[in-house]
């Protein structure tokens, strides 16, 4: 049975720090990594390959050959897992407002799991008993999502409060009040592409219809939804000293950031960002997306596997965006287009980055990773073959020895004391 407890968090100011746009660092070449080694070109820079193959990517072509010669799905090697593996649910007190977080494992790393816009702790659900073997695993609801509190953004005035900055800050002192140590940040986003409905919701607009549908439209919420791996950047650069490493799965070039908008497009995208959070139109929308029907849809799409779309993922994707104050959370940061752009992030990060991406996502094509490629930061960038936007739940059989062998690298003996209680 999972138990239930509190922990009390101090309180800090929340920061907030620039974001200059860097020099572009030094080139290095992009390392693309198969699963099946034996049916690939084995890649000349070998020697990139040869520190995985210990629990590595050999663990996933054996694990892999398995699933197909048993007929196994990726669930049936999930729930086969040690049953000896508790998953609690715990409630964190952080600056007055409730905090859900999942908890497993006894000793090892720490790994913090952070989903993505519009999902939730549970959507690691695959993940969690397994990397709990052999690390302390936590997997935190970020405020305004999951079974958190969803404070009303209207009650901050005009004072932005469901930004980056503000959920990075929630990240690190969930590492300094909770874990108690340093941390490594598992990303992922997800939560829909809404674009078909935008692009409805836009033709009711005849004066916005022919610029908006060639260029917002198109990015607007699969846009925004996988931007959360934002962060763990943004939490890497604001605290370095907490961060040990970040994975990121499957990442995105937030074009709807204003800066990336034509000066005649920018007027538009406001007046639209305003009819949504200031209107009945933004309600209608939303309830237009929050029926099972919509989610399953919604998650068939960015699944390469659909077999995976099961009704138990489809209600814990949507239950936590029925109670009361989702609407208003998820209308305020499908308005927030400012904040940090991943250039700006990467080169500050101090801490390793692997990039993970399955190369089946209809909604970042891999070749747009192209361009996150030739950042020093970035040690690895690996291609998940026939997966689609969301690894860790489409293909945990692939991301679960990925995050292990990456942990392996560059974990050092606990050092809880050294954490700075101070963001």
């Amino acid at each position: 049975m999972a138990s239930t407890t509190t922990t009390a968090s101090s309180t800090l100011p929340l920061s907030k720090p620039d974001f200059p746009v860097l020099s572009s660092p030094r080139n290095k070449k992009l390392i693309v990594c198969r699963i099946h080694l034996q049916q690939y070109p084995t890649p000349r820079r070998i020697s990139n390959l040869r520190r995985f193959n210990s629990n590595g990517f050999v663990a996933f072509s054996r694990l892999n050959d398995q699933i197909e010669e048993n007929g196994l799905s990726t669930q049936d090697m999930v729930s086969n897992n040690d049953p000896g593996i508790e998953v609690q649910s715990r409630i964190w007190n952080w600056r007055g407002y409730s905090i859900r977080y999942q908890y497993s494992g006894n000793s090892g790393p720490a790994l913090v799991l952070v989903h993505g816009f519009g999902a939730n702790s549970d959507h690691w659900r695959k993940n969690i008993p397994v990397l709990a073997k052999s690390h302390r695993v936590y997997s935190i609801d970020l405020i305004g999502y999951g079974y958190s509190d969803k404070p009303n953004p209207r009650q901050f005035g005009d004072n932005l409060f469901y930004t980056f900055e503000t959920w990075a800050t929630q990240l690190n002192e969930f590492c300094i009040d909770v874990i108690k140590d340093e941390a490594f940040f598992i990303c992922n986003s997800i939560g829909g592409n809404q674009k078909d409905h935008l692009l409805d919701l836009c033709r009711i607009f005849s004066f916005v219809n022919i610029i908006w549908e060639d260029t917002a439209a198109k990015y607007a919420l699969c846009d925004l939804h996988r931007s959360f791996w934002l962060v763990g950047l943004q939490a890497a650069v604001m605290a370095p000293q907490i961060c040990k490493g970040i994975i990121l799965l499957n990442i995105s070039l937030r074009m709807l950031h204003i800066k990336k908008q034509p000066w005649f497009g920018k007027p538009l995208i406001r007046s639209f960002q305003n009819l949504l959070r200031n209107t009945a139109l933004g309600k209608y929308f939303y309830k237009s997306v929050a029926t099972p029907d919509s989610v399953r849809s919604i998650l068939c799409q960015c699944y390469h596997d659909t077999s995976q779309v099961t009704e138990e993922l489809v209600q814990k994707i949507l239950n936590p965006g029925l109670e009361p104050g989702a609407a208003d959370v998820f209308l305020e940061f499908i308005c927030y287009s400012a904040g940090p752009l991943p250039e700006e992030l990467l080169p500050q990060v101090k801490c390793p980055i692997l990039i993970a991406w399955g190369d089946k996502d209809p909604w970042e094509p891999l070749e747009l990773g192209r361009n996150y490629e030739n950042f020093d930061s970035v040690e690895d960038f690996i291609v998940l073959p026939n997966v689609g936007h969301c690894p860790q739940d489409e293909a945990p059989h692939l991301v679960n020895p990925l995050v292990e062998s990456f942990v392996a690298r560059h974990a050092t003996p606990s050092t809880s004391t050294s954490v700075s209680t101070t963001i």
